[in-house]
């Protein structure tokens, strides 16, 4: 291969293509040749692949028991760039665009690098291996080598970006522009060199979205389904990554309307996996539109539960004279709605762990359409209950509407402390149904929750019980409120409790330990 010239066949010192290599170490009972098995190419072959800007070359310099070395080369064809970059505006790729056949591209490990790598260790990627499933599933000894990459932000963006990833190893040595004449300074390439045990697969899939990322330029238009890609390549790390912001906006070439999109998918992985559950579990946008409805008996029109209810919540904090308040599990934004419509709630804030549900609120809303004016008065968030947000601190009054009863009862101590504990409003309105009224419903089976999300439905008694303990643990005072007919034997539909936070004297022994 022209252009290459090998350092002790421990792989590439200096380079006349883009190029990586991978490499890894084995024993006799466990030879370093399965590497070959894992990528899916021969150690005995040097093999050849066409790709969308040029030819991508994968062969193995060294392939022993005790070390094997695959290399990926990229001979970028600078014609066929330059003209699939015409005419696409911001799709073109910009370095072409400015320097048309003369650019960086064919010399670096660029994002066009990345895209040779997805197409050709496509299985790799995903971690399939049919000879050596064990093997695929399992962390190796890995060494990877890119000679010049380029690092928009210099080596410390280079440790910032594979230091949270699990490498024992990052290596990043600025490349000079020429060592004849170093008082010119150093390039923005930096030689990598990363070493540690990962799966290969997640080595992969790090590369495939920071190589780009690190490039900072994109050589193709950044459609929407590259939020797929992103989150697909960044499942397991990009969640928790503390540069996910940095990450995000330059894989998707700082298209905000993506970006955005990209983040709040990664905000609510990172919500599932903080709970253990799956994300639809946790993305489960509640529909009011349930069986719940009554009024008087043969009323021609009665009056849904729904409606009741908000009249209720509305009502309560009229009263209690709230102005700035928390919709806290707003779902669709039916409460956010009424509440908008009353000009003395001056601020509104709704609060959803689903994006779908606050997406289903923007529409309901019409914020995209909304005055200024109005538009200052409200704001939707997605956040998690459970967690404490410095964000919800200061509020006159919180609503949790038909929430609790959407938690696992082991969560519920995490909610308490999150809005009773750590957010504490000077009011906070709790509905949730009663349990004991849905032998009303005939619709109902017997032994039925009224929602199939419901973890759990409780008694007037038992909530009577969670409700006065959360006030006397948290120093508020508790009102019951039925809501909807209030049966005499089985109560109402809908149990309210209204919370106010009690001013308690300081007893001298609290005054000495402060």
């Amino acid at each position: 291969m022209s252009g290459i010239a090998w350092s002790g066949g421990a792989g590439p010192a200096i380079l006349g293509r883009g190029v990586l290599t991978i490499s890894t170490t084995g024993t006799p009972q466990r030879p370093a040749t399965d590497l070959g098995f894992l990528l899916h190419k021969h150690p005995d072959k040097a093999q050849t692949f066409s790709t969308s800007h040029g030819t991508a070359h994968v062969f193995y310099p060294e392939a022993s028991a005790e070390r094997c070395t695959a290399a990926l080369l990229l001979e970028v064809d600078p014609v066929a760039l330059v003209r699939r970059g015409k005419g696409k505006g911001r799709g073109g790729a910009p370095d072409s665009a400015l320097a048309q056949y003369v650019n960086d591209r064919p010399y670096a490990a660029s994002s066009l690098l990345a895209v040779a790598l997805s197409t050709v260790f496509k299985s790799a990627l995903r971690g399939v291996s049919a000879a050596l499933p064990g093997r695929a599933e399992a962390p190796m000894r890995l060494r990877i080598e890119v000679p010049a990459l380029p690092a928009r932000g210099g080596a410390e963006l280079v440790r910032k970006l594979f230091g949270p990833l699990g490498w024992t190893s990052v290596e990043a040595e600025p490349v000079a522009l020429d060592v004849q004449f170093p008082e010119w300074g150093d390039s923005r390439y930096v030689q990598l060199v990363l070493e540690g045990e990962l799966r290969l697969a997640d080595a992969l899939r790090q590369l495939y979205v920071l190589l780009p990322v690190l490039d900072d330029a994109k050589h193709y238009w950044v459609a929407p389904d590259e939020v797929d890609k992103l989150l697909r390549a960044g499942e397991g790390w990009l969640a928790e990554h503390p540069e996910q912001k940095l990450i995000t906006s330059r894989y998707l070439a700082r298209r905000w309307g993506l970006t955005r999109q990209a983040m709040e998918r990664l905000e609510l992985v990172r919500l599932a996996e903080a709970d253990d559950l799956e994300v639809e579990a946790v993305d489960n946008a509640v529909d009011e539109s349930t069986a719940e409805f009554d009024g008087e008996e043969g009323s021609e029109k009665p009056v849904p539960l729904a409606e009741q209810r908000r009249d209720a919540i509305l009502q309560a904090l009229r009263t209690a004279g709230a102005s700035r308040v928390l919709d806290l599990g707003c779902g669709q934004g039916q409460l956010v709605q009424a509440l908008l419509k009353d000009v003395r709630f001056t601020e509104i804030v709704g609060v959803d762990v689903s994006m779908r549900a606050l997406t289903l609120a923007g529409r309901r809303l019409k914020l995209d359409r909304m005055g200024e004016r109005q538009a200052e008065r409200i704001k939707l968030m997605q956040g998690s209950l459970t967690y404490t947000d410095k964000r919800l601190v200061g509020y006159d009054a919180a609503v949790l509407s038909e929430v609790i009863e959407h938690l696992d009862l082991p969560r519920l101590p995490a909610l308490e402390y999150a809005v009773f504990g750590s957010a504490r409003p000077q009011t906070v309105v709790v509905t949730t149904p009663n349990v004991e009224y849905n032998v009303r419903w005939e619709t109902l089976p017997a032994g039925h929750v009224r929602h199939g999300d419901h973890r759990f439905e409780w008694t007037r008694e038992e909530f009577r019980a969670w409700a006065d303990g959360v006030a006397q643990r948290h120093r508020y005072e508790v009102e019951f409120v039925p809501v909807g007919p209030d049966d005499p034997e089985v109560g109402p539909p809908t149990q309210m409790a209204l919370f106010s936070m009690t001013t308690v004297r300081t007893t001298e022994k609290e005054a000495k330990a402060a």
